[in-house]
């Protein structure tokens, strides 16, 4: 897990069309069961995991962080979740998934918020993926795409 994937961490060599991810320093091998430091990654690209302290994430984490950057390329908004600080980070994400996902994902590994942290995210519905289309962005949006992105972000299918 390389557990920082961000823009920053990527080198793109376009002319022989080869994509390197960089700076391995929070990297970690995975091995299932083990809990592992939930202070890694940068803010705007951290998986919920991280943001409700679950220590026993998988390699799906860096699929979030991917979902967050693609995000912010075909919607041209970045960062794709500007949360303040973590709490308002979970929040955005909330926003977006909605909180009934949010919740399955919670209840699938026995875990629950803390009763501020309910009442800051609130409640809310998922967010229809037609809601970022705007003028700037509807070249680069296509069905793939689309599919993709749910996917990276789809909190379940990730994990599994």
């Amino acid at each position: 897990m390389l557990r920082d994937v961000k823009p920053h961490n990527i080198m793109i060599d376009h002319e022989l069309r080869k994509l390197r991810l960089i700076d391995w320093g929070l990297a970690e091998f995975y091995h299932p069961g083990k809990e592992y430091n939930v202070r890694v990654a940068s803010r705007y690209f951290k998986g919920p995991e991280l943001l409700i302290d679950l220590q026993d994430y998988d390699y799906s984490l860096d699929m979030w962080s991917l979902g967050c950057m693609f995000a912010g390329m075909i919607f041209r908004k970045e960062p794709f979740f500007y949360g303040h600080d973590n709490n308002d980070q979970l929040v955005k994400i909330a926003k977006v998934v909605g909180t009934d996902e949010l919740n399955a994902y919670l209840n699938k590994y026995q875990l629950e918020l803390d009763p501020q942290f309910n009442a800051l995210v609130g409640r809310h519905s998922r967010k229809p993926w037609s809601k970022f289309i705007n003028a700037d962005n509807p070249h680069l949006v296509s069905p793939e795409a689309i599919d993709f992105w749910i996917s990276c972000f789809d909190m379940i299918i990730r994990r599994g």
